[in-house]
């Protein structure tokens, strides 16, 4: 039983829920190719109070015989999040009732909810999944030894939520995920980043991971890239391309950092784009 009113959307046999795991802070200044001064300004005009916060969404798919989680936000990590363990039981569920979770990356506010407070398995029933180029990233030495101190923290963490799920983790190198889910490649962001797209009875939906942080401006300004993609300009040429199809093809679609209501459609307006959320 729902028993709090989460965001949702049925597309025929799935339902899907969005489960807010809370908040994290990024300063304007981690963007680039626009003033931080005006990058305030939109998030202001947007009536966003804070503009260094960013919303963390994770997404529970429920059909066909399972129950699936995409991304499980930041877990506490850095004081980010934290909140999907208690918004699941709002929803009705225990984390032993996940069997399935997607993920888009592996940055640390999309595995941080992973694990538990001691370390250990937060989902303790749930197979990983998680694209083959994901894994070998953050897994490989040489990229370790080359990364920044911030970014070495996040290697680090990768692989101990890749180690503690290790006889539960199914890698992908294709489309075919699930019965009604596949995933979408969007490069740039990390090594692996995909989104997943789900279609059921002639309706779909694409849950596009990490296009955007900031959904006011990187929508209006498309070529605005943040510090956490690891290739800026492929990660702009990726939202620049998805923009332009989902804005074309109607497509209901929904995104880690889109804000709490979790769910909507990209529209053209001339030469710019906007969000309009899904009640």
């Amino acid at each position: 039983m729902n028993k709090m009113n989460f965001p949702g959307q049925q597309i025929g046999e799935f339902s899907i829920m969005a489960i807010s795991d809370g908040y994290l802070c990024a300063p304007l200044d981690l963007l680039s190719n626009i003033d931080p001064v005006e990058a305030s300004r939109l998030q202001q005009d947007a009536g966003i109070s804070d503009p260094s916060s960013i919303h963390i969404n994770c997404y529970l798919v429920r059909g066909r015989g399972r129950t699936i989680l995409i991304d499980a936000g930041a877990g506490g990590f850095k004081q980010w999040g934290g909140k999907l363990i208690a918004n699941l039981a709002l929803a009705g569920l225990q984390p032993s009732d996940i069997d399935t979770i997607l993920l888009t990356h592996a940055h640390p506010d999309h595995v941080g909810g992973l694990l538990d407070s001691s370390g250990g398995a937060a989902f303790p029933d749930a197979e990983l999944v998680v694209q083959q180029r994901e894994v070998s990233f953050w897994k490989d030495d040489g990229n370790l030894s080359r990364a920044s101190e911030r970014a070495r923290g996040n290697f680090l963490f990768a692989r101990k939520v890749f180690d503690r799920y290790r006889e539960k983790v199914r890698t992908f190198t294709d489309r075919d995920v699930l019965p009604g889910i596949s995933a979408i490649s969007l490069p740039g962001h990390t090594a692996g980043h995909s989104g997943y797209r789900i279609e059921s009875d002639d309706r779909s939906l694409l849950v596009w991971g990490d296009i955007v942080h900031f959904p006011q401006i990187q929508i209006a300004r498309p070529d605005v890239s943040i510090a956490f993609d690891q290739d800026p300009v492929l990660s702009a040429e990726t939202r620049i391309k998805l923009l332009d199809v989902v804005s074309s093809d109607k497509m209901l679609i929904a995104g880690m950092h889109l804000g709490e209501l979790g769910f909507g459609h990209i529209k053209r307006k001339g030469t710019r784009y906007e969000i309009c959320y899904e009640a």
